[in-house]
């Protein structure tokens, strides 16, 4: 076994914890990126101008390479929590492996010491003297982490980072977020009639609808299963009812086949609250202008 300073289980206990703790410091990270590149979307991705009310131009801005930048961002964050997470396990397989050996030492030694009628002095030199004997019973715990660890890494790929879970839902938001918006913006087809319009804006708000509880949702998650959304607070009730009811829930929304919802398979769905969010702020300050118009009609007129 090699030499060298050795470290103890409180330590690698220790150690374990602290790891853990820079995991929830990267998944903030990986937060923070994720609004950021939809922020991004959501303020350039579709450019309007106006003035004096009315608009004059809209011109479809191109964010890939600012988005792109956020992405990579993300696959480093990838990167470190892979790193973190092959520490982790590598860690723990030692504990738990030193934990096996301890106790089979251990047995090794009552079995010696429980022909010995030893007292408490003898017992104590005793088991010195077996250690002695036996530094081969003593693991270096530094040595089998970073032999583990060097093995959990030598298996790396590029593919492991694209189906990091976080990155997935970037990807995944990122997507949504541009298709709302498109529907929002009319950008599919510059041509397209009145009456069409009117159905692309009544299609994508009856996505904003909960099927729950039947109005405009406030905090839509979805569900990673089947894809559906759901008011949060809505669906986790039903989830919380049908536990004390030790039943499964199946998905509300009408023709799914989906029949048990959990709430771990729920992510909030921010492209879709956004959506939400941008298209009432359209409909007040339609409301706004239309208002200011009457008014000032009304004022002519008399």
């Amino acid at each position: 076994m090699p030499g060298g300073a050795r470290i103890s289980l409180n330590f690698m206990d220790s150690s374990l914890s602290s790891l853990k703790n820079c995991q929830s410091y990267i998944n903030t990270g990986m937060d923070i990126a994720t609004h950021v590149a939809l922020d991004l979307v959501e303020n350039f991705s579709f450019g309007m101008w106006y003035s004096c009310d009315v608009l004059i131009s809209k011109t479809y801005i191109d964010d890939a390479e600012d988005v792109k930048s956020i992405e990579n961002v993300m696959l480093e964050y990838a990167a470190m929590d892979r790193e973190l997470n092959h520490y982790v396990e590598a860690i723990e397989e030692t504990v738990n492996q030193t934990c096996v050996l301890t106790l089979t030492v251990h047995e090794k030694y009552f079995k010696i010491l429980k022909k010995t009628l030893c007292t408490p002095d003898k017992l104590k030199t005793s088991l010195l003297n077996i250690k002695r004997e036996n530094p081969e019973n003593m693991p270096d715990l530094k040595y089998l982490v970073k032999e583990k660890f060097t093995a959990l890494e030598s298996k790396n790929s590029d593919s492991d980072l694209q189906r990091n879970e976080k990155y997935l839902y970037f990807q995944d938001q990122l997507k949504e977020m541009r298709k709302q918006f498109r529907h929002q913006s009319g950008d599919d087809n510059e041509a397209i009639e009145q009456i069409d319009e009117d159905i692309v804006v009544t299609q994508s708000q009856m996505n904003f609808i909960c099927p729950i509880t039947q109005m405009e949702m406030k905090r839509p998650v979805r569900n990673k299963v089947c894809g559906h959304t759901y008011e949060e607070d809505a669906i986790l009730k039903i989830i919380q009812t049908r536990k004390q009811q030790k039943k499964k829930v199946r998905c509300p929304k009408i023709g799914c086949s989906h029949a048990d919802v959990k709430g771990s398979d729920l992510v909030p769905d921010e492209a879709l609250k956004r959506a939400i969010d941008s298209q009432n702020k359209q409909s007040w300050s339609t409301l706004e202008k239309s208002a200011g118009y009457d008014a000032a009609t009304k004022e002519i007129c008399c």
